[in-house]
């Protein structure tokens, strides 16, 4: 392309001009795909872009792909309100399209989606990995999430699907201003896979080995993985970097599982139990129905003799809970939610948690059940993957199977199919509760062996493929 310019005006013919603020939107979005497919800049697109990002009051920093989102709002604080919800957007009131405001935001949008998508090659430092994190961050709350939900897996927003444009590629005249919503469930597992490629790239020992460099690093489950990948080959200042970093990741975890486990109440009330006399468990409803005689006309007043509280205590009985997970190298993700997850049941009253993790050996975790961040130390992620080993501890822990649910973690790729689905469907037919998981991961993507999804579902025990709510909920239901 030699030029490009801003069409105003009708032609010599007298047809109508493309409309001027759809060239500008057009132009910049134009000179985002440029960038992302080649690395070279396009001359004719530069100037134009920059020709329009002045006319329309944008800083042209935001056509620097070095500029940081962070240090641009820096500058600018005035456009962080911008980015915020930029690709979440509210359909006009009057139905009329805005093409003024779809030039703004398609100039913000270029600029997040330049510095997410597009990473570049060689060796990565720990001050690039945390633009980029940082960056995805901007990324996340311009399709209207918190930073860290969409590469979590957490993402949702209100709005989604509200604008009805298909992203940046539809440029075309009468196409609607993007709305990327729709797509987080998709994005997400992408933006994993971009950050795990960074970390891949970088020198992670040399950066552990520097308190400076890695106290820039933010935990993330892709940053995660290589540090329990490596961890054997760390010592000193490097592994109590590492420790650290794990440390700091299973903390925020567990927090937000915790809430999902809290969240998800079920079990009866057992109402043989006095209520606690707490103002959060006052029934304030009930409190006024049963004191009504007692009201005053004249006064307007009501005089209480009794206040009413709320039952909260649930029926439960004694439980235990054996989760039994795969290590090998395709179920990392799972296996770190899945030890933190054990970690909150064991913390439960009256649930006996145990936890096995296994590839081609089994090893017994359960001493270490409470404490996600030791248990994962003493896991060794890799190698092929052999169940009937795991099995074979499994299987002396069902002491009374009708209060025992067994939560197996694993894609379910073994070769010794045969005499594993058996021994599962042997627990299934005891009385306890077999609960075959495909994927722990908070996006829910995870790959399940064909031949076990069918033998899974004609035993009446279906794969739970998903999200790791699912999970919660099927554990909480049973085991109160």
């Amino acid at each position: 392309m030699s030029e490009v310019s801003v069409v105003e005006g009708d032609a010599e013919d007298g047809t109508p001009a493309p409309d001027s603020d759809e060239n500008r939107r057009q132009v910049l979005y134009w000179r985002l795909l440029a960038r992302l497919f080649d690395p070279e800049e396009q001359a004719s697109l530069e100037s134009a872009s920059v020709a329009v990002v002045e006319d329309i009051g944008l800083p042209v920093a935001l056509l620097d792909p070095a500029a940081s989102v962070d240090s641009v709002v820096q500058r600018h604080p005035e456009l962080t309100a911008e980015f915020d919800g930029l690709m979440t957007p509210e359909p006009d009131a009057d139905g009329e399209r805005d093409r003024a405001a779809e030039v703004r935001r398609a100039a913000l949008a270029s600029k997040v989606l330049l510095n997410v998508f597009s990473t570049g090659n060689g060796t990565v430092t720990a001050e690039q990995l945390a633009r980029w994190q940082s960056d995805a961050g901007w990324l996340e709350r311009a399709l209207g999430c918190r930073p860290g939900d969409v590469r979590g897996g957490r993402g949702g927003t209100g709005r989604a699907g509200a604008g009805g444009g298909a992203g940046p590629t539809g440029t075309g005249v009468g196409t609607p201003a993007p709305d990327l919503s729709r797509l987080i469930p998709e994005i997400g597992p992408e933006l994993g896979s971009i950050e795990a490629g960074l970390v891949q790239r970088m020198h992670l020992r040399e950066v552990l080995a520097d308190p400076a460099l890695a106290s820039r690093l933010t935990p993330s489950m892709s940053l995660i993985e290589q540090l329990l990948r490596d961890k054997n080959n760390l010592s000193g200042v490097a592994l109590a970097n590492a420790k650290a970093l794990i440390r700091r990741y299973v903390d925020e975890v567990t927090e937000v599982l915790r809430t999902q486990v809290e969240k998800a109440s079920v079990g009866e009330l057992d109402r043989s139990v006095p209520p606690k006399r707490v103002f959060r468990n006052l029934d304030l409803d009930r409190t006024i129905w049963k004191n009504l005689t007692n009201w005053d006309p004249e006064g307007e007043r009501l005089y209480v003799d009794r206040l009413y509280y709320r039952h909260t205590s649930r029926k439960t009985t004694p439980q235990r809970l054996i989760v039994v997970v795969d290590q090998s190298g395709s179920m990392v993700d799972s296996m770190v939610n899945c030890t933190i997850l054990a970690s909150i049941f064991a913390g439960l009253p009256k649930v006996d948690v145990h936890l096995i993790a296994y590839d081609t050996q089994a090893l017994d975790l359960t001493p270490w059940a409470h404490d996600p961040f030791e248990t994962l130390l003493r896991t060794q992620l890799g190698g092929g993957t052999d169940g009937t080993v795991a099995m074979a501890l499994a299987q002396p822990k069902i002491a009374e199977p009708r209060n025992t649910v067994v939560v197996w973690i694993s894609d379910f790729y073994e070769w010794r199919t045969d005499e594993l689905f058996e021994s599962m469907a042997a627990i299934h037919r005891s009385g306890a509760k077999f609960i075959p998981v495909g994927s722990v991961t908070s996006s829910g993507r995870g790959s399940v062996n064909p031949w076990f999804r069918e033998k899974f579902k004609d035993l009446g025990t279906p794969v739970i493929s998903g999200h790791i709510k699912k999970l919660v909920h099927e554990l909480k239901t049973f085991l109160t």
